[in-house]
């Protein structure tokens, strides 16, 4: 059996060997928990017909399990120095390709269509705290040809990404996320299981774009910037929020003219409304601006 690069005593003899220091401008965490990479790729459902874009594979340890149950597997990492340790502890996998670049930077249609022949990809990665909303938008509003995404983030950040209205979580993030896909809480990560151990614990969420839009605004542009000045300042209504952020030229009567006319309060706050009761929002105001 290939030996397991995720094994503590493993990790740490390849963490000596290179003399790696560790960047916290990278944001760089290694699990050494094997049970959790492999329920990472049972959640992402990752079978032998798949090509996998993995982000910030680090010395390899999810990229290992990715290999050996997908076709392929494209690791994206940024930092340089760890390119020769990836050679040396995944040397023996013939299904990987690593690629030094900057994920936000990268043509991923042209990987794409590349390395899978054009066939949509499961994106699986241990994501940066730092820049998982960065990827994870980036990765959805571009609709590239990705069939999931499942990534292990920050728990504080998968509740809000997972959240519904009405709750203390929902959010911005919240609704630009469920706006394109569905999303499933797969499971928590304890802070323990990485070296060097973060200060909070991580859960593991997997995205799944929809075919067809669950919701329909005319206008998404307007959407999201209703939705982005909505939760501006939670405490405030919509009515002020919306009157005071947006830039849309409309008054906070005309605002609360159109809540009432959906039945709502006009001292109802963003938290309140789903992402369906957003759409028509935008759509009502659009038609008064």
């Amino acid at each position: 059996m290939t030996e397991r690069i995720s094994s503590p005593s493993r990790t740490m003899e390849i963490i000596k060997k290179y003399g790696f220091d560790f960047k916290k401008g990278y944001g760089q965490n290694f699990l050494i928990d094997y049970n959790i990479l492999t329920g990472i790729a049972e959640s992402a459902g990752v079978s032998k017909d798949d090509c996998v874009l993995e982000i910030g594979p680090g010395i390899g340890s999810l990229t290992q399990v990715l290999a050996e149950n997908s076709k392929k597997v494209i690791a994206v990492e940024i930092d340089n120095k760890l390119i020769p340790i990836l050679a040396d502890t995944l040397g023996d996998y013939e299904n990987i390709k690593v690629i030094n670049q900057d994920i936000l930077k990268t043509n991923i249609d042209a990987l794409i269509n590349e390395e899978c022949d054009g066939k949509p990809i499961k994106v699986v990665a241990n994501l940066p705290y730092y820049i998982t909303t960065p990827i994870i938008l980036g990765l959805l509003e571009k609709q590239y040809k990705i069939e999931s995404i499942t990534v292990m983030i920050q728990k504080e950040v998968a509740e809000r990404i997972s959240a519904t209205e009405k709750s203390k979580d929902y959010g911005a993030l919240s609704i630009a996320v469920q706006y394109y896909c569905d999303v499933n809480y797969d499971f928590t990560v304890s802070a323990g299981c990485f070296i060097p151990q973060p200060k909070v614990d991580s859960s593991v969420i997997t995205l799944t774009p929809t075919k067809e839009k669950k919701y329909k605004t005319n206008n998404e542009k307007l959407f999201f910037k209703i939705v982005k000045c909505s939760f501006g300042q939670r405490r405030k209504t919509l009515v002020n929020s919306i009157a005071n952020q947006s830039g849309l030229a409309i008054s906070k009567e005309q605002i609360a003219s159109v809540l009432e006319g959906m039945g709502l309060d006009a001292r109802v706050r963003g938290e309140a409304l789903s992402i369906t009761q957003f759409c028509e929002l935008a759509d009502r105001i659009e038609k008064m601006i």
